[in-house]
């Protein structure tokens, strides 16, 4: 009986445990896709289901972005030389139309992933042979919400900071705890304006009523006002949407 046990002791100890590699829960298989908004068409590498790994979210194109691009094609005007930086920007379909507008494009991510299919679809809409694109600035940053250090290297890149700050669907990729982060980010970049204006544009699908009041909650606790845009509530896939304009107070 005692043979036996050392048997099985040594047999465990020799057991090799064979860890999966990162790139099990990656899924890089992107397809080129085109989405229409108004007049505007746009062609980009991105996935139509998820990879495993949640922090993986970026690679999708959300019902937010949607949105959001369905109410800035529609207003056009407002972005007409102006600059912008986005939030969690994922393959970079809003920043992409926007960039047929702006005069500067800055698109952020914080996940390494995410990051290296954004800048293939700015390489794609930087090709001389792609008649959409214009000699207008449209580049990529990494952002970590609340990473102070990031924020000013980006300003330092980009100074006076930005006429519109742009995010959409950027609430279902991170936990609650994320939200003050966020938030945080956003009052440094209205700030850098140095009182001039500047808006953030924020795309927003509801998932949760907990979401819901802790992202007005946190906006008022850092005094900014949070208004929604006229006509924009509405239903996206199941879930309803609403673009809001946050300022400072």
């Amino acid at each position: 009986m005692e043979e036996r046990g050392n048997q099985l002791k040594h047999e465990e100890e020799e057991e090799e445990i064979v860890c999966l590699d990162a790139s099990f829960f990656v899924d890089d298989n992107y397809q080129l896709t085109k989405f229409t908004f108004g007049s505007q068409d746009i062609h980009l590498f991105c996935l139509h289901s998820a990879s495993t790994d949640f922090d993986l979210t970026g690679q999708l194109v959300w019902p937010g972005a949607m949105l959001l691009n369905d109410y800035l094609s529609k207003n056009v005007k407002m972005l007409q030389g102006c600059t912008v930086i986005e939030l969690g920007s994922g393959v970079g379909i809003t920043g992409i139309l926007c960039s047929r507008f702006c005069h500067k494009v800055v698109m952020t991510d914080h996940n390494e992933e995410v990051l290296k299919i954004l800048k293939k679809n700015i390489e794609l809409h930087s090709c001389p042979e792609n008649v959409s694109s214009i000699s207008h600035e449209l580049v990529a940053e990494k952002l970590e919400w609340g990473n102070t250090g990031q924020i000013n290297e980006i300003l330092r890149k980009h100074p006076g900071g930005f006429d519109f700050i742009l995010g959409a669907d950027i609430f279902i990729r991170f936990q609650q705890s994320s939200i003050p982060m966020l938030f945080d980010s956003v009052r440094q970049l209205l700030r850098a304006r140095e009182g001039r204006k500047c808006k953030f544009i924020l795309a927003y699908v509801s998932r949760a009523k907990t979401m819901d009041s802790m992202i007005i909650i946190e906006a008022s606790k850092l005094r900014m006002k949070m208004k929604e845009v006229t006509g924009t509530r509405c239903i996206v896939g199941n879930l309803e949407g609403v673009v809001f304009e946050v300022t400072l107070e």
